[in-house]
């Protein structure tokens, strides 16, 4: 959809990001069971760029993830994916994934889908699109580098969400009442700006080669 985007827009905006403080991971205090948890995925590493196929510009499936060093006591997990770029006051939700069993395991790629959901567990629940499943990243051309940022909480014994479909205010007043501890995983993903001119490689070997014979 932002695909389209002048980039001038993106130019424009490009000083507006949400920050990372404000974040779900950030905002929650949970001392030694912040970062306790091991979150990793085979399509990226932490801090690299997350494949196309995971994107807006690609098929547009959530990616699998992985998790270790759920605490003994937890009795479920739920999962946020934000974007802490977003030219807006507050992060961008692209995914959430309530009553996730607890202990160490993961989700398979494509799995944040309503329809795949059916019969699981898990509780998938609504973005900032306010629809149920995972929301590409789909930033706009020219705003930068985006950082997904993708957090897993184990959760005590206590009052659920109530909702079919959970939204980030009721999934944050669950965690700040139950969560235990924390894991984060953190994949990048950027447009290119459309105003800067790449000369195409037949051209960039033209002149490498006509540098080499006039030295």
């Amino acid at each position: 959809m932002l695909e389209k985007l002048p980039d001038v827009i993106g130019h424009a905006l490009r000083d507006q990001r949400a920050g990372l403080d404000k974040v779900a991971f950030n905002l929650l205090k949970l001392r030694a069971g912040t970062a306790a948890m091991t979150v990793s995925s085979l399509a990226f590493a932490d801090h690299a760029p997350i494949p196309a196929a995971y994107t807006a510009d690609g098929e547009g499936v959530s990616p699998p993830l992985e998790w270790t060093g759920v605490p003994a006591a937890a009795t479920s997990l739920v999962l946020i994916v934000e974007d802490a770029d977003a030219p807006t006051p507050q992060p961008l939700v692209h995914a959430i994934v309530a009553d996730l069993p607890a202990g160490d395991g993961g989700i398979a790629e494509g799995a944040i889908d309503p329809e795949r959901a059916e019969g699981e567990e898990a509780t998938i629940g609504r973005n900032s699109y306010l629809q149920a499943g995972w929301l590409p990243p789909d930033p706009p051309p020219g705003h930068g580098v985006h950082r997904y940022v993708f957090q897993l909480f184990a959760l005590a014994p206590g009052p659920g969400h109530e909702s079919s479909t959970p939204g980030r205010e009721a999934i944050m007043t669950m965690l700040q009442e139950r969560a235990i501890a924390s894991g984060i995983l953190t994949g990048t993903y950027e447009r290119p700006d459309g105003t800067i001119k790449v000369e195409s490689g037949e051209q960039a070997a033209g002149w490498a080669s006509g540098g080499l014979a006039g030295s």
